[in-house]
């Protein structure tokens, strides 16, 4: 009862700043290695087949763990699973330096996609737990930003300190950053997660799952997430070599993925704003879908390094609008106790939608070409912006 809401705020402000340093730093170390290791991996005599069979490694590692990852953090609490996940980051990092063969990377990767099941979900859920509901869009949107702030930095960094140094080098980078953040979470971050009231009643998970998959909206969240990560699937597992294959070097790449990103941060702070005044956040979901579709389809129609900025540019735009949107939506739709294991399936979707991308869109531009890649993922995602559209609508004015 001593302490004021000022307070309250300031302390919630302070967990936020954290949460977004770690999440920058680490997708900053991470992302460094997007555009390295689909080249790393043809210098090691992987065609593009096994490119995307690497790559689907850690999306179906980080998909199939995220739920009992979420779950987890639900019960035991955020810190635990927070930090093996940032040990297992780094030490695949590390791990990828000495790699000599593509099944080696895929078995590292496998490595990386335990730990981002573990640390994804769980800092996620611990900014809901520290934000009050009524700036929960704009906490997600600052949130956010740091995540795509690294994504847009790191690309650029690790193309670059390939092109400077070599491939192996920003391996080293990468995990020696991603430690850092281990240390700077195990000495700051707050053993109990403050305002998180433990759960007196802890259903089994698969009727628990079962009641959250009758949650129409969450369901369509989920929708427009799986289907708008197949098409993200395409562009960071198989923008690099298209980029090579129109006679375009390492920097470029970092170029187009820098694009992306910087468009997708800077997009997620006034989204989340918006997200909080707008009546129906479900309307920027689809118009974020909307142009996604379109943005993905256009790669396809692009040759030369600026059109291909352009058009990573709009994707990024997209997808700070449509996610910032789906992450205050899912926060919203599910009870507080719940929300580990609901980021969790969020995050399933993430991984297991870019996964089916890697997995499948290798054979696809094998047998038809880039192009034809391009535009079946860029169908893809209008049929989720039609699919998003069906499931949420409809059950809104019956939910009432």
């Amino acid at each position: 009862m001593t302490d004021s809401p000022g307070a309250g705020r300031r302390d919630a402000g302070k967990l936020l700043l954290l949460a977004c340093v770690i999440s920058f730093v680490c997708f900053f170390g991470s992302y460094m290695r997007i555009p390295i290791v689909p080249l790393f991996a043809t210098a090691l005599g992987a065609d593009s087949v096994q490119v995307g069979l690497i790559n689907s490694a850690f999306m179906l590692m980080a998909g199939a763990l995220s739920i009992p990852s979420g779950l987890i953090s639900d019960r035991l609490g955020r810190r635990l699973p927070l930090l093996g996940g940032l040990l297992l980051l780094a030490g695949s990092s590390f791990l990828l330096y000495w790699s000599r063969t593509p099944l080696q990377m895929a078995g590292i990767y496998l490595l990386f996609g335990i730990g981002l099941s573990a640390f994804s979900p769980t800092l996620m859920s611990y900014v809901a737990d520290v934000t009050p509901p009524e700036v929960l869009g704009q906490a997600y949107g600052w949130y956010t930003m740091a995540v795509y702030g690294g994504m847009t930095v790191g690309p650029a960094a690790g193309g670059f300190l390939g092109t400077a140094l070599g491939l192996r080098p920003v391996f080293l980078v990468s995990g020696g950053l991603i430690l850092a953040m281990f240390l700077v979470a195990f000495v700051f971050l707050p053993m109990p997660p403050p305002h998180a009231a433990g759960a007196p009643h802890r259903p089994a998970i698969l009727p628990t799952l079962k009641g959250l998959m009758g949650n129409r909206p969450l369901l369509a969240c989920l929708v427009a997430t799986l289907g708008t990560c197949f098409g993200f699937g395409m562009f960071v597992t198989f923008m690099p070599l298209y980029i090579r294959s129109q006679g375009m070097h390492s920097g470029h790449v970092g170029f187009v993925f820098a694009a992306q990103s910087l468009a997708n941060a800077l997009s997620r702070l006034p989204s989340g704003k918006l997200s909080d005044r707008v009546a129906d956040r479900s309307r920027l979901v689809t118009a974020g879908l909307a142009v996604f579709a379109l943005a993905l389809a256009s790669f396809g129609l692009c040759r030369s390094v600026v059109p291909l900025m352009g058009g990573a540019a709009a994707m990024g735009m997209s997808m700070g609008i449509a996610f910032t949107a789906v992450c205050a939506l899912i926060a919203d739709v599910v009870p507080r106790n719940l929300r580990g294991l609901a980021m969790g399936c969020y995050n399933t979707c993430v991984y297991i939608g870019m996964m089916l991308c890697a997995a499948g869109m290798g054979a696809v531009i094998r047998q038809a070409g880039y192009q034809t890649g391009f535009f079946l993922s860029g169908a893809v995602g209008a049929a989720t912006l039609l699919l998003f559209v069906a499931l949420y609508r409809r059950p809104t004015s019956a939910a009432g």
